[in-house]
């Protein structure tokens, strides 16, 4: 089992949100894991580190109006819909012969009862035991017998399961999906099993993660009515406490063709995909889906700041801010997103940007620093900053240094090549993401699961384009504020309490060898 990421490659803030976002796991040894999905725009390394410009002293000048001169392929994309509600996404790619085929289900950790977090991952890990047609071990024979690879991803939003095979190979894929779309048999020793393997990649991810246990942590005090302040993976009490009739339950209420989208990407004639889709999918049956929980999160609660002690090496800092994506922008608003996603680049855009610069090399006050946020989101989220301080700098310091170039961002003049390289950072970092056929297949189902049509993305240089510095500025000081902001001080232990630990460690390796 493995977390990987989704249309980003977050840094480091984003890292640590992977381990409580997004569960991925590998199922059968014949591929390795991909990288899977996640939910905010590509940062792409490669295209950073441009050389500062002249400031441009007029915020509202051309200059700033540059175009990012790149653009989203859409051609060769064709959408369907059977009459039981799938709806189905081709878009053809003939580098190579061969055919990724990728089913999203919308149902993720957000739609899990208060007490049951974990139900979806854990039921992503119970599709790969079999069904009433095909038993688990034949369904890796026929994966590695046709030389395909498979996985399976749950987020907060949605579950995903995939196969890449070669192309004349696309139908086995879609029988297969179909087959456990509603056949699925559920096992009481298959589900113990499964059931202690879930909860080990809990300690593993979490329990033992000290960084990881602060961010889940962090997340449940910033989004505290949102169901994404929970971990995807759900703690450890609920998920002891799922049954497998729950589990049966969870699976018959929301895997059904009108709660899917069916993508599929490679060398393929729609046409005939269509047919084959017809064929194995055409006669399930849809669902009455219940109403999905809303994922808004009211800000400006006013400033909230905890210590957290854990056993970390170093001090780390999160912090935090309340903003809305694209979704919850609204149309209306929609300019304020894009203005965040362009700020946050900005601040953290390669080593030229103004965090890693300034509070890095210029001043060394930080050893790292990294920010993420997610445009691309079915709800509200954060602007995260996540910043480990130098050794004699302390977190308060840190904190200050960070707020302090926060400030600079709302007031003073931003460059006009600051825009351009965070304009180009954006859309090349989405471009990069859809060279492959499995990163093509994620966009448009990650997109397509949480309510955004994937063709926006042809839409995305332009309306960057129109995004000002004034209105980056705008942005910042609306949201960028103290009394929308959520700190946390993730602090060592103190030396009394390691003192304690170790020496309870002791024992209990005593207490092991006395028994062995």
């Amino acid at each position: 089992m493995s977390s990987t990421l989704p249309l980003h490659v977050l840094r480091v803030a984003g890292a640590l949100a992977i381990a409580t976002t997004l569960a991925a796991c590998q199922t059968n040894t014949v591929g390795t894991p991909s990288s899977a999905d996640g939910n905010a725009l590509v940062q792409n390394p490669a295209m950073q580190g441009a050389a500062q410009s002249k400031v441009n002293q007029n915020p509202d000048s051309k200059d700033d109006q540059q175009s990012s001169a790149l653009s989203m392929d859409m051609s060769g994309r064709h959408e369907y819909q059977l009459e039981n509600g799938l709806k189905i996404v081709v878009k053809e790619d003939h580098r190579a012969p061969v055919a990724m085929t990728q089913i999203w289900y919308r149902v993720g950790s957000t739609d899990e009862p208060l007490d049951k977090g974990g139900l979806s991952h854990l039921l992503e890990h119970m599709m790969f035991k079999g069904t009433s047609n095909v038993s688990s071990d034949d369904y890796e024979r026929l994966i590695a017998k046709f030389g395909g690879v498979n996985n399976a991803f749950t987020s907060y939003d949605y579950t995903g399961y995939y196969e890449l095979f070669p192309a004349n190979r696309m139908p086995l894929a879609l029988e297969l999906e179909a087959d456990r779309m509603k056949n699925l048999i559920f096992d009481d020793k298959e589900f113990t099993k499964e059931h202690q393997v879930v909860m080990e990649e809990r300690r593993q991810r979490t329990d033992d993660n000290p960084l990881a246990k602060a961010y889940e942590s962090f997340r449940l005090l910033a989004l505290p009515d949102s169901p994404k302040g929970e971990s995807v993976i759900g703690p450890m009490s609920e998920l002891e406490s799922i049954t497998l009739p729950e589990l049966k339950e969870w699976y018959k209420t929301w895997y059904a063709p009108n709660n899917a989208t069916l993508v599929i990407v490679g060398d393929v004639d729609p046409t005939e995909v269509l047919a084959q889709v017809k064929r194995y999918f055409g006669d399930l049956k849809p669902s009455n889906l219940p109403k999905r929980p809303a994922v808004s999160q009211k800000g400006f609660r006013g400033y909230q700041q905890v210590e957290s002690e854990q056993a970390v090496q170093v001090p780390v800092l999160l912090m935090g801010y309340n903003v809305p994506s694209l979704v919850t922008a609204g149309t209306a608003n929609e300019k304020q997103a894009y203005a965040l996603s362009l700020a946050q680049d900005v601040l953290d855009g390669g080593l030229s940007a103004r965090l890693e610069s300034r509070l890095i090399r210029e001043q060394g006050l930080l050893t790292t620093v990294g920010t993420s946020y997610d445009l691309l989101d079915r709800g509200d989220g954060l602007f995260l900053i996540q910043a480990t301080p130098r050794e004699g700098v302390s977190l308060e310091q840190a904190q200050q240094a960070i707020l302090s170039e926060i400030e600079k961002l709302k007031t003073d003049p931003i460059a006009a090549d600051e825009i351009s390289r965070a304009k180009t950072n954006t859309v090349t970092g989405l471009v990069y993401a859809q060279d492959s056929m499995e990163g093509q297949a994620r966009m448009i189902g990650s997109l397509q699961s949480i309510g955004l049509d994937d063709r926006l993305l042809a839409e995305l240089p332009a309306k960057l384009d129109g995004v000002k510095i004034s209105d980056i500025q705008a942005a910042s000081k609306k949201y960028l504020v103290k009394d929308n902001l959520t700190v946390m001080h993730v602090i060592p232990p103190t030396e009394q309490a390691s003192k304690e630990k170790a020496s309870t460690k002791q024992v209990s390796q005593k207490t092991v060898s006395k028994n062995k």
